[in-house]
């Protein structure tokens, strides 16, 4: 049985003691949870919390990671760094990294791959926008932003590494995939991964993130294909949050 995963992306908000703050709150009120918890916070501010959860089973993840290794890259964080600084996962390709500042799925695959030459578990990205989805493309964007990894990386990558599907039509809408609609890429994802290695994907954990609350989480994880969760704006409520770790 695959362990449950729930991660939240504060994205660029809050100061270094609001997210002090939010992590203290979040160590406290974790309790019994006993699936995977990860915070995925601002670059200035992981050393930070990462100190404030030294003492829990929350674990500190990146929102982004350089394609290259080291170099003349001005503003980039290379994955050597994040390790450094004692980071345990990262995200890769998340829709508003493609959407607004042009990562492509060869770039997303070049960072995919220098996450884990650091042991930095990759979360993989992936999702359609509501134009594809309206237009009947959801499979063939889902494989075209899989494969460029795959290809990349080699399946046997994803032994070490997360999916997060995200239909950006759903992400700070409000709008949500049903249960249902989750269920269905999450299932062809599974098969996907499957039709290289059926043992990678029978233990690969798979995500949903798009607008998941406390109020929808219950009925979203309860699909068979669906791991947990990657929790955007509802992350930075601790209350909501843990609601939603303990839904599971």
């Amino acid at each position: 049985m695959r362990q449950s995963l729930i991660m939240g992306n504060w994205k660029m908000n809050g100061s270094r003691e609001e997210g002090r703050q939010l992590a203290k709150a979040l160590a406290e009120g974790l309790g019994d949870v006993v699936q995977q918890v990860v915070v995925c916070v601002p670059f200035i501010y992981l050393a930070d919390i990462r100190d404030v959860l030294a003492s829990s089973l929350i674990a500190v993840g990146a929102q982004n990671v350089a394609d290259q290794a080291a170099g003349a890259y001005t503003g980039e964080i290379s994955a050597a760094m994040l390790a450094d600084t004692g980071v345990k996962y990262a995200l890769v390709g998340h829709s508003e990294r493609r959407s607004y500042y042009g990562d492509t799925n060869q770039s997303v695959a070049n960072r995919f791959i220098q996450a884990q030459k650091q042991n930095i578990v990759p979360v993989l990205c992936i999702g359609e926008t509501l134009e594809e989805r309206e237009q009947g493309r959801t499979f063939q964007v889902v494989d075209e932003q899989l494969d460029a990894v795959i290809d990349a990386a080699g399946i046997e990558a994803f032994a070490h590494a997360v999916i997060a599907y995200e239909p950006v039509w759903a992400i700070g809408t409000g709008k949500t995939a049903t249960d249902e609609q989750a269920q269905e890429v999450h299932h062809y994802i599974r098969q996907r991964i499957a039709g290289r290695s059926q043992a990678i994907a029978d233990k690969l954990q798979i995500l949903y993130g798009g607008s998941v609350k406390a109020d929808n989480a219950k009925g979203l994880f309860a699909q068979p294909d669906i791991d947990g969760g990657l929790v955007g704006g509802a992350s930075l409520d601790a209350k909501g949050f843990l609601q939603i770790c303990h839904s599971v």
